[in-house]
């Protein structure tokens, strides 16, 4: 079996397709991608024990189909320094000859009877979503650093998408802050509507290679499985089980004071200030008072202390509440917008934070848990 393939487009499958493979496995097959070639398409594979990913490339001048395996570490080592160059692939047994313009290298290559094979998805029971590949990437970006790392509580441990009649809700939490968004142009129907929990293995991957662009993004996934398909790849990977937490039940439904603010500035105040914390609790408090926000850090053991203050937007009580600054920040970096409302209700009840204004069909909440002062 031959075949002739662009160097630049095989190398930008394997560098996504290897996001999948894990440094180290179980199985030594998973170390490796399969290569098949039908008609005058290749198909890429790779895989870890919960994910497998496919793509496809066109190639030309081939004869004969079939399939081998290949190393994922070693195809790429030697694809990537090469330039945008015609690859001609020759098989022969449990070897690949792959020559172009001024040389050839080889590889072993595997039989694939041991790779995991795909389970199909039952669509009987199937929830299917279709949403633009940009806003699916936005969201993930935005969600998936609030995940938890739980081994008690698994459920946290991954994005829930919740298809309700109102909107598709995107939700992640570590206990200490959560992220809701909502997409209310995608809505249950009678005969589609459920839930489930995406790893945050598969999210960071989709996070890495989705495009921001408007193409179609079809979602499909069982009590078991999900899928993943996009113009360029599909992506199946194992739920993670369980029932996930009430989120709306922890959401404040009336923080009566409102402050707004230019979000670069508080967090460039917040970098400032967060090395004079105590390393251990991260505090800095944050008071506020009309027209002006502050914010104070200490670490007493170290006799070192900051304060920053800046204008802001604010009529409610003077309040100074408790936070965790490194959080803070994580949350302000994932609003991309140029001022965040921050609602709050009193020191001991969680601060929701929001875009001033939010983007077209989609309503953003982050929630922050507050800390104990110790006056």
């Amino acid at each position: 079996m031959t075949f002739t393939v662009s160097n630049k487009t095989l190398s930008e499958v394997l560098t996504m397709l290897t996001k999948v493979v894990s440094s180290k496995n179980v199985l030594p097959i998973l170390d490796n991608v399969i290569f098949k070639v039908e008609g005058d398409l290749l198909h890429l594979t790779a895989a870890d024990p919960e994910n497998v990913m496919t793509a496809t490339i066109g190639v030309t001048e081939a004869t004969g189909e079939g399939d081998f395996a290949v190393n994922a570490k070693d195809m790429m080592d030697a694809s990537k320094n090469l330039q945008d160059t015609p690859l001609t692939f020759t098989t022969e047994e449990n070897i690949v000859k792959i020559s172009y313009t001024n040389g050839l290298f080889s590889l072993p290559t595997e039989k694939t009877d041991e790779f995991p094979k795909v389970m199909d998805i039952n669509e009987n029971e199937a929830v299917i979503i279709d949403i633009p590949e940009g806003m699916l990437q936005e969201n993930i970006a935005r969600t998936v650093f609030a995940t938890a790392q739980d081994e008690l509580r698994p459920v946290m441990n991954g994005i829930y998408f919740d298809l309700t009649d109102e909107s598709l809700n995107v939700v992640a939490s570590n206990g200490h802050h959560l992220v809701r968004n909502r997409l209310t142009t995608i809505k249950a129907t009678e005969t589609n509507r459920g839930a489930f929990i995406l790893p945050k293995k598969p999210a960071a991957i989709l996070k890495n290679i989705l495009k921001k662009g408007e193409d179609t993004v079809t979602i499909k996934a069982d009590t078991q499985r999900v899928e993943v398909t996009t113009e360029n790849f599909t992506l199946n990977s194992r739920l993670i089980e369980g029932r996930y937490p009430n989120y709306n039940s922890v959401i404040p439904k009336a923080n009566p004071n409102i402050l707004t603010v230019d979000r670069v500035t508080l967090i460039a105040a917040l970098k400032r200030t967060i090395p004079f914390a105590n390393d251990s609790s991260n505090l800095v408090k944050v008071h506020v008072k009309m027209g002006s926000l502050q914010l104070e850090a200490e670490d007493y053991d170290f006799s070192k202390t900051a304060t920053e203050r800046m204008t802001c937007d604010y009529g409610g009580n003077d309040m100074t509440i408790g936070m965790k600054g490194s959080t803070l920040v994580e949350i302000l970096d994932n609003i991309k917008c140029a001022e965040i409302e921050m609602q709050l209700a009193d020191p001991s009840r969680a601060a929701l934070i929001l875009p001033a204004q939010q983007p077209d069909d989609q309503e953003i909440l982050m929630l922050q848990m507050p800390m104990l002062i110790n006056d």
